[in-house]
């Protein structure tokens, strides 16, 4: 196996080193298309390690929906929170260790992409809130009024894409729906938007995410 691993931002650990067929090259934080695109292009078939952050993971596969590699580059995440919703969601390790042996050697499952309409993809999760508005899953209305939150994630259970959390406090606690579907739109008051740990620079009246027609080819398996 060989490949390349990206160590995001600040990155630092004894065990990010070359060897073993992979070559470490260090990255900015959320790198763009300066920094990712040549490495892209000298990638070959081997696959991309990424060691760094859920924000980290979602630019670089950004980057692979732009320059339409994502059915041929295979991805391995390294997530350097022990909170990571990216590891959370798709069961992968956040011991350095283990996931770096997972990321180097498992296999890839195609996992979705979710995509927004203002240029960026979802990864992770994604959230609004506190909201006041409409907002649809698909052909079904998942809210009509306020909400504490609102979370997107891609659907870990091979449904339609995505999965629709509309969180709503109470007196006694909080109620909680759940509604799975291909995508989702909101049209709201002004609320500020999160993708995979990274805030929206403004507040947004409207916004949609949605299934890509391509997935991410995700490490996930030991072989």
């Amino acid at each position: 196996m060989r490949g390349i691993v990206l160590a995001c931002g600040n990155t630092q650990s004894p065990l990010i080193t070359d060897g073993d067929g992979f070559e470490v090259r260090r990255v900015s934080e959320r790198p763009g298309k300066a920094e990712v695109d040549p490495l892209l292009a000298d990638l070959g078939d081997r696959r991309l390690v990424v060691v760094g952050t859920d924000g980290d993971l979602n630019a670089v596969a950004l980057r692979l929906l732009r320059t339409e590699r994502l059915t041929e580059v295979v991805v391995g995440y390294v997530p350097v929170s022990p909170k990571s919703q990216v590891a959370e969601l798709w069961g992968l390790p956040t011991d350095l260790g283990r996931a770096l042996d997972l990321a180097r050697t498992g296999d890839a499952d195609r996992v979705p992409l979710v995509r927004d309409d203002v240029g960026g993809v979802l990864v992770g999760l994604g959230s609004l809130g506190p909201v006041r508005g409409v907002g649809y899953c698909d052909d079904t209305v998942v809210l009509r009024g306020p909400a504490s939150r609102l979370e997107v994630t891609p659907d870990p259970d091979g449904g339609a894409g995505l999965v629709v959390r509309v969180v709503q406090r109470r007196l006694l606690g909080r109620k909680t729906t759940t509604t799975t579907g291909r995508a989702f739109q909101l049209g709201c008051v002004p609320a500020h938007v999160e993708s995979d740990g990274h805030a929206h620079p403004r507040p947004m009246s409207k916004w949609t995410w949605y299934r890509h027609t391509e997935d991410l080819r995700l490490v996930r398996g030991m072989r």
